[in-house]
């Protein structure tokens, strides 16, 4: 069994689905099989930074329904760098010793972060400084983690989005319009390439591979020359438009979001085709609901092999999936690797061979 340990959770950055199944596997066999304490630390960084610290015990028996339940029941936050904290009176404060106090004075001898590449890389850098014995695991629905083929959220945020445009293809059926469905993806393109494909999109719009508009409008022709006087489009948030300007839209805090290019798209198609156009933009609904069942393996998965690293004494390292099995990567390298969509890829092949535009 090993010295008996005091380590801790957090989530960190955007939620989505499967992180609750995370926590379910690391306090199973944390508690389970190890016979450690586990410390839920809520609102990611947050909850260090109070006093005392904002957190969750965990009790073994009462755990079986985290693993249908979406979100985090520990909370989380993607604002605030606590390098630069905005402060009430709009100053910037540095706030990071307090986080790393507030990881001493819970005694903990390591913390398990599960977040994206943002959150990964301010939880090292806080390792680093304060002497945190820091284990990472990849979470993000847009799955642009470099050094993980798959991270959590992917495959649930993927499936709605696939539900989704599969339920448009009847209305755009049944009334001759060109559905336009945009989807997440702040950089990269993986959830409208995956769901497009297997949602039957006639286009598919992605951040890595410019497109004209001529083409686009070509497509719709031509589909409607066959005599299918419908069509559906996959965009990505991230998509420019064809000038290559990134379209925002401004929120009630002030703050700039990506949004606007399925509104931007239908416009253009309705001025050069002609054609009727609507556009859903399916924003959170991808984070939410139940997690599907390859997030739960996923995250089990995940959630096992950082308490082992911690077993072994192996710190500042993250979990991933390769090859079909979990390995250990350093963060440092997993956070410097970015995974947008290579053009030459399989998927971007598959779009091409079943004659789906991707505008280029």
């Amino acid at each position: 069994m090993g010295e008996k340990k005091r380590i801790g959770i957090l989530t960190s950055g955007g939620d989505c689905a499967g992180l609750n199944a995370v926590i379910r596997a690391v306090v199973h066999h944390a508690m389970g099989t190890y016979g450690w304490e586990v410390v839920g630390i809520r609102e990611a960084t947050h909850g260090l930074m109070t006093r005392p610290p904002q957190v969750m015990e965990f009790e073994l028996d009462k755990l079986d329904s985290l693993l249908l339940m979406g979100g985090t029941i520990l909370g989380t936050t993607n604002k605030g760098d606590p390098f630069a904290f905005p402060m009430g009176d709009g100053t910037l404060r540095d706030r990071s010793q307090e986080i790393i106090d507030g990881y001493h004075s819970l005694g903990l001898d390591a913390l398990i972060g599960i977040g994206g590449d943002g959150s990964l890389a301010i939880l090292r850098r806080l390792a680093q400084q304060g002497g945190i014995n820091l284990v990472g695991i990849p979470k993000t629905i847009d799955n642009d983690v470099g050094a993980t083929e798959v991270s959590i959220g992917f495959d649930t945020a993927t499936n709605i989005a696939t539900e989704a445009l599969d339920r448009l293809h009847f209305t755009a059926a049944s009334h001759n319009r060109v559905m336009i469905l945009e989807v997440m993806g702040r950089d990269a393109g993986h959830i409208a390439l995956a769901a497009g494909i297997a949602g039957g999109a006639d286009i598919i719009l992605i951040p890595e591979i410019p497109y004209q508009m001529e083409n686009v409008c070509q497509k719709i022709r031509q589909r409607q020359e066959m005599g299918k006087n419908f069509c559906l489009v996959m965009v990505s948030e991230a998509v420019r438009t064809e000038v290559g300007d990134q379209l925002t839209e401004l929120k009630a805090a002030g703050e700039d979001r990506l949004g606007g290019i399925g509104k931007y798209l239908a416009e253009q198609i309705a001025l050069k085709t002609g054609a009727e156009t609507r556009v859903t933009v399916l924003g959170h609904i991808q984070r939410g609901g139940m997690p599907s069942p390859v997030d739960r393996l996923l995250g089990s998965a995940f959630g096992v092999a950082a308490v082992d690293l911690i077993a072994q004494g192996k710190y500042d390292q993250m979990v991933a999936w390769q090859n079909r099995q979990i390995v250990s990567v350093p963060i440092a390298e997993a956070i410097n690797t970015y995974r947008s969509v290579d053009p030459e890829e399989t998927l971007v092949k598959t779009a091409r061979g079943l004659g789906i535009c991707l505008g280029d």
